[in-house]
């Protein structure tokens, strides 16, 4: 069962002219957001839509045409100091005059942040039900009074950022291109990397299409990374820390499927309206599990142990993903693809 959204609807008959949208957290959360902020700037085209985020987390949301203004607090994930940057921000929050506030993130600080703005329209987060965070995004924006949303593709300032990186790793342009993810922060959320060997093998194997395979990232992905790249060669391409998100987010928006472990790179490569299968160990898929019909999650909600969300398998095999063999994840990654090809 949803939580009612706590808001203040917009009651003119114009819309507002401008808007600020709020989402303080890590990159993947920050990610989710913008396919539906997107869809909010179609349907309010007059109106500027600008976005409050983290200095951290910012170079997705800049190199995007969606908004009008990224600001930026600085103080990682450190509460007093992102306070404290929030305030001195908040004189230039001020003068933009913003007659709706979208707070995406609930927390003290954006809920001070919209007091002090005091804005006529606003809207808060969901951030307990059970329920993915897409929805609850979408229920949020909708809640403010201005309209129904969506799924939106999300459009670069330059369409061509991040092609120059993909060039040099060895790119064949015309090869289709699968993005495989390690990336899963816990031990209990890791696929074991031979099957992503043997994932890429049976691909191979069974393609009609030559494919090339990509592991891109953040740089603690590079001991993987090297390990894949020493099984499959060249039909591996290894750019695990050496890509900006924004450049990574471009880059994925090239790919046909990513194969990926629940992570902020798979929320990019969803954003990035990519073909997503995911593969959830301990993870709450009803949270966190990418969404559309381009999407699908091979989770652990039907066992026992299911979504422990514990670091550590308590059985010490993290059985919820060993169960996922690399044939059969194939078989689901082709399903995705023809689903996508019928589009």
């Amino acid at each position: 069962m949803a939580e009612p959204i706590n808001a203040r609807p917009w009651h003119l008959p114009r819309p507002p002219e401008r808007i600020l949208a709020v989402r303080l957290q890590a990159l993947g959360d920050v990610v989710i957001t913008l396919p539906y902020l997107q869809s909010l700037r179609e349907r309010l085209p007059e109106t500027r839509i600008d976005f409050l985020t983290r200095s951290e987390v910012s170079d997705i949301p800049r190199s995007l045409e969606l908004f009008g203004r990224v600001f930026a607090i600085a103080g990682g994930r450190n509460f007093k100091l992102q306070v404290f940057h929030a305030l001195r921000l908040l004189p230039e929050l001020w003068m933009q005059r913003y007659e709706a506030v979208i707070d995406l993130q609930r927390n003290p600080l954006s809920r001070g942040l919209r007091k002090a703005l005091n804005p006529p329209c606003w809207s808060e987060f969901d951030r307990f039900s059970p329920i993915s965070a897409g929805e609850r995004t979408r229920r949020t924006i909708e809640a403010a009074g201005l309209g129904g949303v969506g799924i939106s593709p999300l459009k670069l300032k330059n369409e061509s950022l991040g092609l120059d990186v993909l060039r040099a790793a060895g790119w064949k342009p015309g090869c289709r291109l699968i993005a495989l993810n390690p990336g899963g922060f816990f031990p209990s959320r890791n696929w074991p990397l031979d099957n992503y060997r043997e994932f890429a093998r049976l691909w191979l194997k069974n393609g009609a299409k030559k494919t090339q395979f990509l592991v891109l990232g953040v740089q603690t992905l590079a001991e993987k990374a090297h390990y894949l790249k020493r099984q499959l060669g060249d039909d591996l391409l290894n750019l695990a820390g050496e890509t900006t998100p924004a450049e990574a987010f471009a880059i994925l928006r090239h790919a046909d499927l990513a194969l990926t472990e629940d992570s902020g790179l798979m929320h990019v490569a969803w954003a990035a309206g990519v073909p997503t299968l995911a593969l959830f160990g301990s993870s709450r898929s009803d949270w966190s599990a990418p969404q559309g019909e381009f999407s699908l999650c091979l989770n652990s909600a039907d066992l026992p142990c299911g979504e422990c969300m514990e670091a550590q398998c308590r059985f010490g095999d993290v059985r919820c993903l060993t169960r996922y063999r690399p044939a059969f994840v194939l078989e689901k990654a082709r399903e995705l693809l023809e689903r996508k090809s019928r589009q």
